[in-house]
């Protein structure tokens, strides 16, 4: 399967849209050449805002040239796009609905060498919780390239959680995208998982070793977290008749599965499994496959959860 690096789709769609809209800015805390903002740069270096390290300025600078008609995309680190900035992005961005984006670049445990500090356990949880804004997580990085172009239209602010690392392909440039899409990547009728990012190509592969043992996985990718496309996750949860599993690259607390059960509490449904971080902090790993498994966000970790609910049940 290709796989393909999602900050550069990132930074090749940010240029497509500086060519496509001239109110497209871009602002940047200091780490244009690793979020790829620095593609922006190169082409529209009168449009480019190289903030320094200083997220909390970057965010209100942003919310300043949105209340004058641009379109800014701020990039920087998830964790401190998020966290650092958290208070500006909830009073000077989200209560009043101001156009701006933030990318929260080399996400989850992706900057696996840097440790705790950079790593985004919690971001998805932060986002979600502040009203208004839009929380997108792509599996791919044409999913990454789709998300950029409907967010040039889609009101109000919106955080795009990037992962550093190359990831394969699910996503057809030729299809139709549109935000609060929940497409069904494999179909399977026995245990339903609901996934995005790095943990859908988990999933694909969970299903593969699945199979043999007569075992069916139903794999959906819930790239859209908020506004979560509820419908289809009970229609998906309904589809199945063993069980739900919940897996993300992100704290088991807020997160996909906070999302994922508060729709499904207000209905009947299969039992359900959570496969994420437990509530702790990353740790600096000598690759991020290495992380990956510390943590068990793992294939294996997946067919064990679908293993458990079939025997179960």
């Amino acid at each position: 399967m290709d796989t393909c690096n999602l900050r550069e789709a990132y930074g090749q769609a940010l240029v497509e849209l500086g060519r496509k809209d001239p109110r497209v800015v871009a602002l940047e805390a200091d780490l244009g050449k690793s979020t790829r903002s620095c593609l922006f740069k190169d082409e529209f270096p009168a449009r480019y805002f190289e903030m320094g390290i200083a997220e909390q300025n970057m965010t209100s600078t942003a919310a300043g040239l949105a209340l004058v008609g641009k379109i800014p995309f701020l990039s920087t680190f998830a964790v401190f796009a998020t966290g650092r900035a958290y208070d500006q992005i909830r009073n000077a961005v989200s209560i009043p609905r101001l156009k701006v984006r933030i990318c929260g670049s080399s996400s989850g445990l992706s900057d696996f060498g840097d440790g705790k500090t950079h790593q985004s356990v919690e971001d998805v949880a932060l986002m979600r919780a502040v009203p208004n804004m839009t929380v997108l997580v792509p599996v791919d990085a044409v999913e990454t390239r789709a998300m950029m172009h409907a967010l040039l239209e889609h009101s109000g602010p919106a955080y795009l959680r990037v992962n550093r690392n190359d990831l394969p392909t699910f996503t057809s440039a030729r299809a139709p995208y549109a935000i609060g899409a929940t497409p069904t990547i494999r179909e399977g009728r026995d245990v339903v998982v609901f996934a995005n990012g790095v943990m859908v190509s988990r999933a694909v592969s969970a299903a593969e070793a699945l199979r043999p043992e007569g075992i069916e996985l139903k794999v959906v990718n819930v790239s859209t977290v908020k506004p979560l496309n509820a419908a289809a996750i009970r229609a998906a949860a309904a589809s199945v008749r063993r069980g739900i599993i919940v897996a993300e690259e992100h704290s088991i607390l807020g997160g996909l599965a906070g999302a994922v059960l508060e729709v499904l509490s207000e209905v009947r449904h299969p039992p359900s499994l959570v496969v994420g971080i437990p509530d702790s902090f990353g740790i600096s790993a000598r690759g991020y496959e290495e992380l990956l498994a510390h943590f068990g966000l793992t294939d294996a970790a997946i067919a064990g959860a679908a293993r458990k609910l079939v025997a179960a049940g």
